[in-house]
């Protein structure tokens, strides 16, 4: 297969491993087509012209990848098997697929193990709360920022690299490392960026290693005792299927804000149908 991230000056290279692909049979994965809107057009004729041009080797297989835009081509779409993906709505779903990913020799192959599944855990529930604030529309983020599981896989990396390395916890660099570079990375607005350091100071704390630390005020969700990655499961099973505000820091009323959004983002994609 050949994977091309689309970008400037790779719509010459995306091309010509299309035309290479259709002769031999092999496939071709274009991703981030969003990033190159130049070469859209260009990209629907080559689509298009699939059904008139004879000789493709049946083996060929053609993948794009794009966030949602409206200049992506209706018509490849309408030619096209699609799968989207999107983070699963609420705390307790965005847990279970993250725990779901892991392993118990994930939790077990480092030189801390404790305190290794402790912080897993912790910068976990951080990363579903800055996905989840989103909802709350600028009561949440002043800007919409898209958060995904690259910005938490490359904080697991280096967190298991600084326990092995350190002899000490190093908090101060988990906080650089994770809050200013990860995810500060996509953070532009400078209030932003303070609640985001802010509440990852919760999770990122010598606190967070004591069996049920709390991280809500009412203490329904809390830091979970160390154990076996199923044990882990056991407690994202018994969390609410609603997510109180007080988990983010907000006020009751904020559902209300989340509320309206819903509705008026359901309205208006009715109406656009």
């Amino acid at each position: 297969m050949s994977a091309i991230s689309l970008g400037q000056g790779q719509d010459t290279y995306a091309t010509k491993a299309i035309e290479d692909a259709k002769r031999d049979g092999k496939w071709v994965l274009l991703q981030n087509c969003h990033l190159m809107k130049s070469w859209m057009g260009s990209l629907e004729q080559i689509v298009l012209d699939f059904k008139e041009t004879e000789g493709i080797h049946a083996d060929f297989r053609l993948f794009l990848t794009s966030m949602p835009v409206n200049y992506f081509p209706v018509s490849t779409l309408q030619n096209s098997v699609k799968m989207t993906t999107e983070p699963p709505r609420g705390i307790r779903a965005n847990m279970k697929r993250t725990f779901a990913e892991f392993s118990q020799g994930f939790l077990d192959d480092v030189k801390k193990p404790d305190i290794w599944r402790k912080l897993v855990f912790g910068i976990s529930f951080f990363h579903a709360i800055v996905q989840e604030r989103r909802k709350f529309g600028p009561l949440g983020w002043n800007i919409s920022y898209e958060f995904n599981d690259s910005d938490l896989e490359t904080s697991l990396t280096m967190l298991k690299i600084f326990l092995d390395e350190q002899d000490e916890i190093p908090w101060d660099a988990l906080l650089y490392v994770t809050g200013h570079i990860n995810y500060g990375g996509r953070v532009t607005d400078d209030n932003d960026r303070r609640c985001l350091l802010t509440t990852l100071e919760k999770y990122y704390c010598i606190e967070n290693l004591e069996d049920n630390y709390p991280y809500s005020p009412s203490g329904i969700y809390y830091a979970p005792t160390n154990g076996p990655l199923e044990s882990y499961r056991e407690y994202i099973e018994k969390l609410p299927l609603q997510d109180s505000p007080e988990v983010f820091g907000l006020h009751e009323n904020a559902n209300i804000m989340y509320q309206m959004q819903d509705s008026n983002k359901f309205v208006d994609t009715v109406l656009s149908i």
